[in-house]
């Protein structure tokens, strides 16, 4: 086992499948104690036991959820590390198709739910043995950068996590110093999300043909990929970035492709 998390807590959301269960699992394999979160309970539960962590259903956007899931994470391990708010949800309508139901509903969990993580976890990480320390990592998407026409609620939210990220690093930066916080930003992902996705399109293979094809390097990435960038942010290892963007999109953004 190696130890770039040896001795740290993690929590994890979003971690029943794709990049949260590949995240959860490359953090277990490097010495972190991992708090599985997420409201597909068997799922989750299996990848819990999978890294010999912890399961807790968990709606993000749902406030006293998150103080339960903070305080259970406290009492089960005295402390907490690194929380990566990736849990999220994809649901395609353009501006004219919105409806309020759905709009309010992809903000609750991919803004919402982020923001409230960072409140809870600045607390819990400010109250560590030692003093004050912690990284956030917030799952943000290549359209933090760039508008996805067929998502205009997925689109507002993750560039609103882009720029809470900053707030959240800034002030953490000013008050506690070494309480990071930093954004993550994949492109296009073979997980369980976007191939709902492109089997709603009505020509799967023809869709991910399309976005393999947008990505100058040729091919989506796999979860294990965004986990390794997960690690990085999580680790001692970037300990001067915060308010930093990782953008790990195989070239999209560099060659300015369309969405």
């Amino acid at each position: 086992m190696a130890d770039r998390l040896k001795g740290k807590v993690a929590i994890v959301t979003g971690a029943a499948s794709g990049i949260g269960a590949a995240t959860a699992r490359i953090f277990a394999r490097e010495g972190a104690k991992v708090v599985v979160t997420d409201v597909q309970d068997e799922k989750g539960k299996a990848v819990a036991k999978e890294v010999d962590g912890i399961f807790l259903h968990h709606d993000t956007s749902d406030e006293a959820q998150w103080t339960k899931v903070l305080a259970e994470t406290r009492g089960k391990f005295g402390r907490l590390d690194v929380l990566m708010n990736n849990a999220g949800v994809f649901i395609p309508q353009t501006i004219e198709d919105s409806t309020l139901d759905v709009w309010n509903k992809v903000l609750g969990i991919n803004l919402t739910g982020v923001m409230l993580g960072c409140k809870h976890a600045i607390a819990a990480m400010k109250a560590n043995p030692g003093g004050p320390k912690g990284s956030i990592v917030n799952v943000s998407s290549i359209t933090g950068f760039m508008g996805l026409a067929s998502a205009a609620a997925y689109t507002a939210s993750k560039g609103g996590v882009r720029f809470l990220t900053k707030s959240v690093a800034v002030h953490c930066a000013r008050n506690y110093r070494t309480i990071r916080c930093n954004s993550l930003h994949p492109g296009a992902i073979d997980t369980p999300m976007n191939q709902a996705a492109f089997d709603a399109s009505g020509d799967p293979e023809g869709t991910r043909k399309y976005f393999e094809g947008l990505q100058p390097i040729g091919r989506m990435a796999t979860a294990e990929e965004m986990g390794e960038c997960a690690l990085f942010l999580a680790s001692d290892e970037s300990s001067y970035m915060t308010g930093a963007e990782l953008l790990a999109d195989g070239g999209w953004i560099a060659a300015a492709g369309p969405l």
